[in-house]
């Protein structure tokens, strides 16, 4: 049952809007219940669902084409978005308020019921410990995942530079979270590096909701792909793109 009274208001006050981001950190679980395990994500008997956004250029207000493609396996279950507004400018921290709202609009025409989120976003890994994907994963009550491609927060335990393909690094909570100190909140995991190539950065992986720190990284490794992107949010952002320059060709 969806939890409206988390639903991200992107007119409350920066105070008002960091005070609702706790009350989520504390309805959030950052430990393990899940209806499915890695192994059936990996034999394909889960449907994992990747959420990513674009951006409409040029439009006043601006637009975001919010879109989702659910798997299992290999195969493409369904895809949807929507285009909604946007009525904040990003601000480090609050991406849930400027975003929430549009990702919530493309659940709506969903008609499959994933086993697991996968947000390109933070989830744990964040100043309140409630980044996007912790925030929609507490609103949806889903086993949800953050996966960023930088880290917002939190310190390493050791060196992320040239980890090998397949190795995780644990990030701890520092002092600019609410988190206990040393606690881990995620890890960089380092999905990909190719042959006679400059290093390839790691990707940041946290719990965003329903999840363990530990089993996150694991899922994310057991989505697959060719590419260094978990292929759920790989092809939620190629459908992005692909609405996007749809919706471009037919305004020119």
């Amino acid at each position: 049952m969806r939890r409206d009274r988390f639903i991200p208001d992107p007119s409350l006050s920066r105070t008002e809007m960091e005070q609702l981001q706790r009350e989520v950190a504390a309805a959030a679980r950052f430990e393990d219940d899940l209806d499915v395990t890695v192994h059936d994500i990996e034999r394909g008997d889960a449907l994992v669902a990747g959420v990513d956004q674009a951006f409409l250029p040029n439009r006043d207000p601006q637009q975001a084409i919010s879109a989702i493609v659910v798997l299992r396996g290999d195969e493409v279950v369904e895809r949807a978005y929507a285009v909604t507004d946007l009525s904040i400018p990003y601000v480090p921290g609050l991406l849930s308020f400027r975003e929430g709202g549009p990702i919530l609009a493309a659940f709506e025409e969903l008609e499959a019921e994933p086993d697991v989120l996968v947000f390109d976003g933070s989830g744990r890994i964040h100043f309140r410990q409630a980044g996007l994907a912790t925030h929609l994963g507490v609103i949806l009550d889903a086993p949800s995942v953050g996966v960023a491609k930088s880290l917002l927060c939190g310190t390493p335990r050791s060196s992320v530079d040239g980890l090998p393909q397949g190795a995780k690094v644990a990030i701890e909570a520092d002092d600019s979270m609410d988190a206990p100190a040393g606690e881990v909140v995620g890890y960089a995991y380092q999905s990909r590096q190719y042959p006679n190539s400059r290093s390839i950065n790691p990707l940041y992986v946290s719990p965003g909701h329903r999840v363990s720190a530990e089993t996150a990284v694991d899922l994310v490794a057991a989505c697959g792909g060719d590419y260094k992107l978990p292929e759920p949010t790989r092809l939620a952002d190629a459908y992005a793109d692909e609405v996007k320059h749809s919706l471009a060709d037919k305004n020119d």
